[in-house]
């Protein structure tokens, strides 16, 4: 069972109906916990009982799977915004990349900037 007083838990509310409430606050107290306990026993026994079912480990695996689908689509965007190239692309052939780049790149001129013809 996982220790609440640790550091490093989160913070729950819950809203029980009043009568639940009162239910659960006897059965607490019966067996001598406080209700930070009991809620914290029953969240375990919760997790455990939906990992025992036949189809969580499928549908688990698919949840990972769109997650790191999101997160392959979201660097991307964000390789995109930036520019930066793959780390798979060989440093010489960034570096060839580049120096093509240059040679193509108009030299600047001075004086007065022509609009551009339609």
């Amino acid at each position: 069972m996982t220790d609440p007083s640790k550091n490093g838990t989160k913070t729950l509310g819950i809203k029980l109906p009043p009568g639940l409430h009162a239910q659960f606050s006897l059965v607490a107290q019966l067996d001598g916990i406080n209700l930070t306990v009991a809620i914290l026993r029953a969240v375990e026994q919760y997790v455990a009982h939906k990992q025992a079912e036949p189809d969580f480990a499928k549908r688990a695996a698919q949840a990972l799977a769109e997650i790191e689908e999101e997160a392959a689509a979201r660097k991307a965007a964000i390789e995109g915004l930036f520019g930066n190239t793959s780390p798979e692309v060989p440093e010489a052939a960034a570096t060839a990349t580049d120096e093509s780049s240059k040679a193509e790149a108009p030299k600047p001129t001075r004086g007065r900037r022509t609009p551009d013809k339609e």
